[in-house]
């Protein structure tokens, strides 16, 4: 099953469009899976009681378990091959949203969303050096073309889990199903072809060769240091935007699905785009475009004006990704898969470990700092005076309405012998009242003090990414001018001179 002795295939008993259009739908089940498991958190924490950060853990695992399954199996992919691995992605698609599906509770859960994480690392380890592969002369812009479709994917998944909704056939079970249907396509499409050997195989490069460019070379390292940031100005405002623009009474997943869809269109077309630029020259425009992006849409206060910032905001990230590999691939070659996936991993290991975590924390102390301290205050005393009732009543659920009780004494015992609301607890306490599902007047006053703080937190949490973003100008502007200075942006083909193109 191992592509190791490929070498010698003919290309004729290869087939690049099928096995491109293979990965392409791989890529498609990667991202529904990041879509519906979103779209079904909400209902998990009910239906299985789970805490928020039992639910972070289930949502979580989807960012590191894709950065783990990249590191794991990113240096095997020339000793394994590509099949191998993809072999082990369908599987992992399988038995993760099946056991997802027959889930009885937070281990189970927490296990499938695991299982699926590590399917999804193993198609960007697979398919991104396969991609390379297939297409030698035109890397940057077939690896666009083929990121097409995790943008596309997201928005697939969102509407049809939408959709589901809307057609009252919404189960949870029913919307991680729809994971199976790119699975089973992409199976049937790929598992059963032989596979090129990776670049590296066919130019003889040693296991040692490749790790040695992939971890020793300056150029390597200053991408994996400008991967971070560029996943970083994609990644981590797109994981907030609905939650943020819908605490502004802003439709944010429709924002994000505009964002996502753009980025689809754009990666479609990156041929001229790249052709015209140099891939350093998208870059170094990316990187200013979307500054100007992320900027604006952290000043949206409304609809229009945030759909208007996420459009120059999905310009300027729509090639960061597929381009920073495109580059390694054609300027660090003996890099390999290896280099591959640790771009990925990095990528993604930075957002889901330190950006979205101290991207809310910013937005839980600049949302604090808005809140109005004697609406809040009268809002906690009328919950201790009247919740008391919900807790005993036999419609609703007693244990979110004590939960709500509690939380709001908690706060109330704080500030009287503080003086001020405390930070987190007071904003959780809200969270807790609006969720409790009491029939009062009081979940209406909670929402209209911590929707706005929410959403001014979340807007100003979008302006810590800027210098970095910042930073990336000058990297990429150094690395176009570098080679405009050359004589134009080269390509560099194992055993053979760098080409220009």
């Amino acid at each position: 099953m191992t592509d190791r002795a490929a070498p010698g295939a003919t290309a004729g008993s290869v087939h690049p469009r099928r096995l491109f259009i293979g990965a392409c739908v791989a890529l498609i089940a990667t991202s529904v899976t990041f879509a519906v498991i979103g779209a079904v958190m909400l209902t998990l924490k009910r239906e299985f009681v789970l805490t928020n950060q039992q639910v972070g853990w289930i949502g979580g695992a989807a960012l590191w378990g894709f950065a783990v399954s990249q590191l794991i199996f990113s240096p095997l992919c020339d000793n394994l091959g590509m099949r191998v691995l993809m072999w082990l992605a369908f599987l992992c698609h399988l038995a993760g949203a099946l056991t997802m599906i027959v889930a009885d509770g937070f281990w189970m859960l927490f296990t499938g969303a695991l299982v699926l994480a590590l399917g999804n690392g193993l198609v960007e380890a697979a398919c991104n050096p396969l991609v390379a592969s297939l297409y030698p002369n035109q890397k940057t812009v077939k690896l666009n073309q083929f990121h097409v479709w995790f943008p596309g994917g997201i928005v697939i998944g969102g509407v049809s889990a939408y959709l589901l909704d809307q057609a009252g056939i919404g189960s949870w079970q029913l919307k991680i199903g729809l994971i199976l249907i790119p699975t089973l396509l992409y199976g049937h499409l790929m598992l059963r072809q032989r596979f090129p050997a990776t670049e590296g195989v066919r130019a003889g490069v040693s296991m040692g060769e490749m790790f040695k460019a992939a971890l020793t070379t300056p150029l390597m390292l200053l991408m994996l240091f400008a991967m971070a940031i560029t996943a970083s100005t994609e990644l981590g405002p797109n994981r907030w935007v609905p939650a943020v623009l819908e605490a502004g009474g802003i439709p944010g997943i429709l924002v994000l699905a505009w964002i996502s869809g753009l980025m689809a269109v754009l990666r479609y077309r990156a041929g001229p785009v790249v052709h015209r630029l140099s891939p350093t020259g998208v870059l170094f425009a990316s990187s200013v475009v979307a500054l100007v992006g992320l900027l604006w849409l952290s000043f949206a206060e409304t609809t229009a004006m945030a759909f208007l910032s996420a459009t120059v905001f999905a310009v300027g990230v729509t090639y960061f990704w597929p381009t920073m590999l495109g580059f390694v691939s054609e300027r660090i070659p003996k890099s390999g898969a290896l280099g591959l996936g640790l771009m990925g991993a990095v990528g993604m290991a930075v957002v889901g470990l330190v950006t979205s975590p101290q991207l809310g924390r910013i937005a839980d102390e600049a949302g604090h700092a808005q809140l109005s301290e004697a609406e809040t205050v009268a809002v906690f005393r009328q919950v201790d005076s009247t919740f008391e009732v919900f807790i005993h009543e036999p419609t609703g659920d007693p244990a979110d309405a004590r939960t709500a009780l509690d939380a709001s004494r908690a706060v109330l015992a704080s500030y009287e012998a503080d003086g001020e609301l405390p930070e987190i607890v007071t904003a959780n306490a809200l969270r807790a009242i609006i969720d409790s599902g009491a029939d009062s007047p009081v979940i209406a006053e909670a929402q209209a003090i911590l929707g706005p703080a929410d959403n001014y937190g979340g807007r100003v949490s979008f302006r810590y990414i800027a210098p970095f973003t910042a930073l990336l100008i000058i990297i990429f502007g150094a690395l176009y001018l570098h080679d405009r200075r050359a004589g134009g942006y080269r390509a560099v083909r194992l055993g053979t001179p760098a080409e220009e193109v």
